[in-house]
């Protein structure tokens, strides 16, 4: 018996200095032992590399941004419905996830394309503004967090926490600031690019663990794999890492999602101090930039949520190869300026 083929919608094709998940999301897609997949891009730039990668893309659309609603979005994927009939969206940005979550719907029941997203509640409990209630809800610790609108706000916020602190954008960003000035400088850089309120948060001195999983909806996790970064870039994304073994953090994370029955995927990122204590710094509900890392220690959980949105009763993975390293790499590709063009001009290549 043959697979069945899916034609599936990713986004997250800026594959820059800080990327997007979306390329090793279709990756993890095209590695799927299970069913078959065209893939469709979705991007909001035309200098998305993504694009122009035909290897992984067949074919491409660019959509609005976020701040044009949903509404607009909407309209968007019903053209692109009318050419392509996609089975499923894989949306890869925190800045766009809640258009689709509240689409989300609407889309399964008009166009019968599937998603397999947190809830609304769920989406906006994991925001940084409140994440600190949403430790004391469930029982994890979360440094100490302040929301600042203005520059003098989040100086006197971070003499309050005390130095060093971290500052950070509501939706991306993050830099260690150690005086008043630095406050005042990350402060100016991220409130332009992402808008207010900046979070001004304790800083917790350990070393970084992240976690890439999937959730069921029903408290069950699918899969987990914990990660170590092992080079970051001056943004902090991780340019390599390694699969650890850390049951203390699998039992976090087990806990988590049981506590809040998350439905789809998720990155928790957490600092481990010296005496083996977990601070919960995100959750990002979404997969992370390093998921393909999860397919080469022996979970694909990209193709175990789209079995999800079809309505397979799926088993949980029950261990994955620690040792696994991922290495990120810069390439140049040689593009015909008619591509630019095309995706430019008429939005779809």
């Amino acid at each position: 018996m043959s697979n069945p083929r899916y034609t599936i919608g990713v986004s997250g094709l800026n594959a820059i200095d800080s990327p997007g998940p979306g390329l090793a999301v279709i990756k993890a897609l095209r590695d799927a032992e299970s069913f078959d997949v065209r893939i469709i891009g979705l991007a909001y730039e035309s200098m998305e590399p993504g694009l122009y990668m035909h290897d992984l893309v067949d074919k491409s659309y660019l959509v609005p941004y976020p701040s044009a609603g949903q509404d607009v979005l909407l309209k968007r994927l019903q053209y692109i419905h009318s050419v392509e009939k996609p089975n499923m969206l894989v949306p890869n940005f925190d800045a766009e996830l809640f258009n689709y979550i509240k689409l989300q719907k609407t889309l399964e029941k008009d166009l019968g394309i599937k998603t397999f997203l947190p809830s609304e509640k769920q989406f906006n409990e994991r925001h940084k503004s409140n994440l600190y209630a949403f430790g004391l809800k469930h029982g994890i610790k979360v440094p100490a967090v302040r929301m600042a609108n203005t520059m003098i706000e989040a100086t006197n916020m971070a003499s309050q926490l005390g130095y060093p602190v971290v500052v950070k954008g509501k939706f991306y960003d993050a830099r260690i600031a150690s005086t008043p000035e630095q406050v005042m400088q990350y402060f100016s850089k991220i409130s332009a690019q992402w808008g207010t309120p900046v979070l001004i948060q304790e800083f917790i001195s350990g070393h970084e663990v992240n976690v890439c999983g999937i959730g069921n909806g029903k408290g069950e996790t699918i899969g987990a794999v914990p990660m170590k970064k092992l080079y970051v870039t001056e943004k902090g994304k991780a340019w390599s890492g390694v699969t650890l073994a850390d049951e203390k953090l699998l039992e976090i994370c087990k806990n988590l999602v049981e506590s809040t029955s998350w439905r789809g995927p998720f990155e928790l990122e957490f600092m481990k101090t010296k005496n083996d204590e977990y601070y919960l710094l995100e959750i990002n509900p979404r997969f992370p930039a390093w998921c393909y890392l999860s397919v080469g220690a022996g979970q694909n959980q990209v193709e175990a949520l789209v079995k999800l949105a079809m309505g397979e009763d799926i088993k949980p993975f029950d261990n994955y190869e620690v040792g696994k390293m991922f290495i990120r790499y810069s390439n140049d590709m040689i593009v015909n300026l008619e591509e630019f063009e095309s995706i430019s001009t008429l939005g779809e290549l």
